[in-house]
């Protein structure tokens, strides 16, 4: 890894600058011919770009023949190429319902936080969204099962990622053992792009403790009236993996709908060893989206989903899932310029509901005792904003979330065995998982921006949560443990302040956040559960307190002729850390003679840091090849018990080549993870061995309306498996951690019209 990192900055050294042209030109309003401010003028497969000033005027400096992208929130965004002294009209385009992140006006994008589209072609099914993250620099992925994956970023997991479906709804898993993320209920081919927001960096959008992930979804193409849509599908080869999916558009002048829908079929896969890995499952999805215009300044939106998962194997959990179906409703309006000092006003709302089943039917102990789990939660909430900019300068932004979670069910046991002896009569056990839990969290903010000199944006922010958490119906050990529970009320704080200055082809940001996190239902509640990467019981507690992240980052991007580089490096120093430890003294309840014997409570620690670095170099030999590089690595640390955090990604490095033209392309894409000896020993952990991996994807563009693509994924067969990867469990010969899969040879078409 460490050859890797070296060569990857000497590789930075050796390439030759090709020669600068300077290209000046304007952008005005194609309807009333009057220049237009703030527009973003942006190399294609770049970060080479400059800002229009007051007049519409820009000045760029390039040495590539390419497309620039020509952007600005309240106009249509367009692709052209550039001439020296060239007149610019943009159109105005509708109200955006969706995306938090709008680099082209300073105001209103957001410190320390980036878009992520994967402009590559599909060539291969992500089993879910969370197949997205995989070469996102500073993300890795825990996987429980090929179908239970979740995004890790940095030391960041689980409720500490704020993760939202297009700026404000969500789904909150059922399952006490996560078999059922928000990334499981939305199709990944849905997904327009990724955005993040790398630390507490902003207060506008719900509690953020280490970041914000929103998943914008497609919407409908306003340039293009009348009937429009897609069909594609995919297979693969390892585990006979079929995929499909259906988008239809109808748009007119005043209003619109889109619907798609999903139908996944994975089997089991063989990983590099040849062993086959549990891991099939199936998902019909479906989504539809009614929006409305009453004016060129108005969006009405109503949307819903809804998830159907079925025979969904779980190889490190103790359970498997016969159904998990979820739905979800959006009602969503927003009205842009209201006058000179009102900006917009956008309200949110949304309820969900999860309905989760799993049992051990198909595991080995079920001849002994057979589980049955029935979980539900429901969540629903909204947001309300209002934007004002008292002049050009400056921009407020201020108002009002709220999410409220609910969660029931219990676990159903009938025991056939006792002692070693079949009883005549199986003994029936109900016992409690959620307690009939409830967190609910109300939280107002207001984040203020000031742009001066048109270069430099200075942006503070204030958050306020109040939290109320508590169960209605306390398990006996729960009690015996902690006495009456009570409701628990809180009120915590956040802020951010942060400066952000534009330098030629490039930027500078410093970032200060200081995000709470109130303790999860799992923490507080969970009631002698298996629900870890071991096969422990956790036990949660009542009386922890919100988690505090205190973060501080310094990031660049800058643009040299063909190359282009940046990076982050970041620390934060954490208050009241929520991690579990063995608490020897709570023995297991379950099955108490097996092993492990005793029961891992949830705590606080005092203090933790983290700090690290991600960093990328990208060199565009040609207007069609293009070397892209890329280097992460966390550090994370228990300064109470003077040991590493648990479960934190080692070093990750990328190198991919790509050579694309307009109806063809390819990509050799190389993945290094170094070994992660960095363990928590209170928390049980084991070291695990680093990995190499290649991957080759290429396709093709026969005709307009038709796209191919094809890939061989692991090339090599490569054996391995990733340090967050969680054990096998309930199985009869397999041990161990769960190995990815071998290779796989995979198939996408795609046709539109």
């Amino acid at each position: 890894m460490k050859k890797l990192v070296i060569g990857i900055f000497l590789l930075t050294t050796t390439i030759l600058y090709a020669q600068n042209k300077t290209i000046k030109g304007k952008v005005i309003d194609k309807k009333t011919q009057k220049p237009i401010e703030n527009v973003l003028i942006k190399q294609k497969k770049s970060s080479n770009f400059t800002i229009t000033n007051a007049q519409g005027e820009f000045e760029i400096s390039t040495s590539l023949d390419t497309n620039f992208f020509i952007i600005h929130m309240n106009y249509k965004e367009k692709s052209i190429p550039l001439t020296d002294n060239i007149i610019i009209e943009l159109t105005e385009k509708p109200v955006n319902l969706d995306a938090i992140i709008v680099t082209a006006n300073p105001l209103k994008d957001i410190a320390v936080s980036t878009t992520i589209i994967d402009n590559t072609k599909a060539v291969s099914q992500p089993r879910n969204v969370t197949d997205l993250f995989k070469e996102i620099k500073g993300f890795g992925i825990q996987k429980r099962g090929a179908y239970a994956s979740e995004p890790i970023f940095r030391a960041f997991r689980y409720e500490q990622l704020n993760i939202r479906y297009d700026g404000a709804s969500k789904t909150v898993n059922a399952c006490p053992n996560r078999m059922d993320p928000i990334t499981t209920h939305i199709i990944p081919e849905e997904i327009e792009k990724i955005e993040l927001v790398k630390g507490p960096f902003t207060v506008r959008f719900g509690q953020n403790f280490g970041g914000i992930i929103n998943l914008v979804t497609k919407e409908p193409n306003k340039d293009k009236q009348g009937l429009s849509g897609s069909v594609e599908g995919g297979y693969e080869t390892n585990g006979q993996n079929k995929t499909t999916r259906a988008a239809l558009l109808y748009n007119a002048k005043k209003w619109d709908v889109f619907a798609n829908g999903s139908y996944r079929d994975y089997g089991n896969y063989t990983d590099g060893n040849g062993m086959e890995v549990p891991a099939s499952f199936k998902t019909t999805d479906y989504s539809v989206k009614l929006g409305y215009k009453p004016t060129e300044k108005q969006r009405l939106r109503l949307s819903w989903r809804q998830s159907f998962g079925k025979d969904i194997m779980h190889a490190g959990l103790p359970m498997d899932s016969p159904y998990d179906n979820s739905y979800l409703a959006n009602l969503d309006y927003k009205v842009d310029q209201i006058s000179n000092i009102i900006n917009s006003v956008t309200v949110k709302s949304y309820f969900s509901k999860v309905d989760h089943l799993m049992t051990n039917e198909n595991r080995p102990n079920f001849g002994m005792v057979a589980a049955s789990t029935n979980v539900f939660s429901t969540t629903y909430g909204g947001k309300a904003e209002v934007s004002i900019s008292p002049n050009d300068q400056s921009m407020l932004f201020t108002g009002i979330d709220a999410d409220f979670t609910g969660r029931t069910g219990d676990r159903i046991k009938l025991v056939k065995v006792m002692n070693g002896m079949a009883l005549p009569t199986p003994i029936k056990k109900i016992e409690k998982v959620w307690q009939d839990a409830q967190i609910n969290i109300l939280g107002a903010f207001a984040e203020y921006k000031y742009l001066f000199n048109g270069r430099t944006t200075l942006t503070t922010g204030l958050r306020s949560d109040f939290v109320s958490a508590g169960i209605n119906d306390p398990a006996q050990q729960m009690t015996d443990l902690y006495g009456e529970i009570k409701t628990k009320n809180e009120v915590n704080i956040s802020g951010n302040i942060s400066v952000k200055h534009k330098i030629k082809n490039g930027q500078i940001q410093l970032a200060f956040g200081r995000g709470t996190k109130t303790a999860s239902m799992i923490e507080r509640f969970i009631n002698h559960f298996s629900i870890g990467v071991d096969p422990y019981e956790y036990i949660g507690n009542p009386n922890l307190k919100p988690e505090i992240n205190n973060q501080v980052e310094l990031s660049f991007q800058k643009q040299f002729s063909q190359i282009e580089l940046g990076g982050s490096v970041f620390y934060s120093y954490i208050q009241d850390y929520i991690t579990a430890f063995v608490n020897t003294n709570i023995p297991r309840l379950y099955m108490p003679m097996m092993q492990p014997q005793f029961t891992k409570q949830f705590i606080n620690v005092d203090k933790a840091v983290q700090s690290g670095f991600e960093f990328y170099f990208n060199y565009h030999a040609t207007n069609y090849l293009s070397f892209n590089t890329d280097v992460s690595y966390t550090y994370a640390q228990n300064k109470e018990f003077n040991e590493p955090l648990p479960q934190i990604q080692p070093m990750t490095a990328n190198i991919n080549t790509v050579y694309e033209k307009k109806n063809y392309w390819f990509k050799l894409h190389a993945h290094f993870v170094a070994r992660q000896d960095r363990i928590a020993t209170s928390f049980a952990e084991n070291e695990t061995p680093s990995y190499a991996l290649f991957d080759f994807s290429a396709g093709i563009k026969p005709t307009k309306n038709l796209s191919l693509g094809a890939s061989v994924l692991n090339i090599f067969d490569k054996a391995y498996y990733d340090h967050l990867n969680f054990s096998y469990k309930n199985a009869d010969a397999l041990n161990g951690k769960i190995y990815e899969p071998g290779r796989n040879l995979t198939f996408y078409a795609k046709y539109s019209f």
